[in-house]
């Protein structure tokens, strides 16, 4: 299990950095994947990527915390964006879109331990089915 507190602190640090990363997070996840924007097509207000990224940080913050039913969620979640043709190893893109975007709001300010504890993290959710 990841270090809830390392994991904490890069998401306070990040909010620091940027009041909201929705943009970049999903510029970086469209740069890893370009076919993932057209099933955003029909988002023109954003509230699908802003409900998606609420429920991604939800889902890590239950992960660190040892939430079952963030489990759960994550499991659903995996199963039903197959319907949208989102394998499991895709699924796991958007996590490490945060991590990365989080790391680049950082800077040099990003430790080793945090790259670590990030590692362990995805590592973990990747492993949900």
């Amino acid at each position: 299990m990841p270090d809830a507190d390392i994991i904490l602190s890069t998401f306070e640090r990040a909010a620091q950095a940027c009041a909201d990363p929705a943009p970049l997070i999903y510029a970086r996840l469209f740069e890893l994947r370009p076919d993932f924007k057209p099933l955003f097509d029909m988002d023109t207000d954003g509230g699908v990527r802003g409900s998606m990224l609420e429920t991604c940080f939800e889902a890590i913050l239950g992960v660190i915390e040892g939430a079952s039913s963030q489990r759960v969620i994550i499991s659903a979640a995996r199963f039903s964006h197959g319907g949208y043709g989102v394998v499991d190893e895709e699924f796991d893109i958007m996590f490490a879109s945060i991590r990365d975007v989080f790391r680049d709001l950082l800077g040099a300010r990003w430790t080793g331990t945090e790259e670590a504890q990030w590692a362990i993290l995805l590592k973990e959710i990747a492993a949900i089915s």
